[in-house]
């Protein structure tokens, strides 16, 4: 019992850090959004930005400025530097290549 304690975060300031920085929000059903967490309310509806929508791992469009209402999300998580940093690099490459 005092691991599951151990591990429990409180969400406002977990959204708080997590602010200015790239997230990925599952919904419920299944779909993905992967953008810059722009703000978080009181009610803890997100605002994102230069957001990506992810279908069953594959990204089916860029969606820009996305605001999720709180009873939607399944689970929000801060992406990794290194992810970020490979991504930035694949989308530089391909925009040299065109």
């Amino acid at each position: 019992m005092s691991e599951l304690l151990e591990n429990l975060v409180n969400p406002k300031p977990f959204l708080n850090d997590l602010t200015g920085k790239a997230v990925v929000v599952k919904l419920k059903w299944g779909l993905e959004y992967k953008g810059y967490l722009i703000s978080v309310d009181s009610y803890m509806n997100l605002q994102l930005a230069n957001t990506e929508e992810i279908i069953e791992g594959k990204i089916t469009g860029n969606l820009g400025e996305v605001l999720i209402r709180c009873n939607n999300v399944l689970y929000i998580r801060g992406v990794p530097e290194e992810e970020e940093e490979e991504e930035k690099d694949q989308t530089m490459d391909e925009q040299v290549a065109q």
